[in-house]
């Protein structure tokens, strides 16, 4: 029964629509309705600018970590995979949000961060240096994404090796229109870096 308890509230944690919630808070915007019209935090970025793509940033990765480390509230040992899996489906199909929600990039980094600190930090790395000098951001995300398959497949740990490889796959997916944009170079690169 805690099992259940702990991946459904897993869930509503990665559906929390922090892009949503911030833009009709702070800005009386709905960023559905511009840029993308993803909830992510590439759109709050373009949409509603630094500070409050900053803010999602960090709380869609927050999502990710704390539904990881879940658990360990209920006096479990460790932490849970499959509870930070289930934040990042959460995070794409929000209950919050009309099932609409982010590319799971972020979320997906908080699932690393509260299991594999080190590759999270590697990730970032990767993601900023594709990015500085790609503009792309989704090229970024999906690079780091890959990245992070290769770094599983070092480890002995066989789930760890299974939750990359569903995690970049849901990134990867999610980014799939973006991908055909790169190809026709009609995806918007980044004005801010370099």
């Amino acid at each position: 029964m805690i099992f259940v308890i702990i991946l459904l509230l897993a869930y509503l944690i990665g559906s929390i629509p922090s892009g949503l919630w911030i833009g009709k808070a702070f800005y009386k915007k709905d960023i559905r309705n511009f840029g993308s019209g993803n909830l992510g935090a590439t759109n709050t970025f373009r949409v509603l600018g630094f500070k409050a793509g900053s803010i999602v940033t960090a709380m869609d990765i927050l999502k990710g970590t704390a539904a990881t480390l879940l658990p360990l509230a209920f006096d479990y040992s460790s932490p849970w995979l499959l509870g930070g899996v289930i934040a990042v489906v959460g995070h794409m199909f929000p209950i919050f949000a009309g099932f609409r929600g982010g590319k799971a990039v972020a979320t997906s980094a908080g699932v690393v961060l509260g299991y594999e600190p080190l590759l999270f930090i590697l990730v970032v790395l990767v993601f900023l240096i594709t990015l500085y000098f790609s503009k792309y951001v989704s090229l970024s995300s999906i690079v780091a994404s890959i990245f992070a398959i290769f770094y599983s497949l070092f480890t002995s740990d066989i789930p760890f090796m299974i939750v990359i490889g569903v995690l970049a796959l849901f990134v990867i997916i999610r980014h799939r229109t973006n991908i055909d944009r790169i190809r026709k170079k009609t995806e918007p690169k980044i004005k801010w870096m370099g």
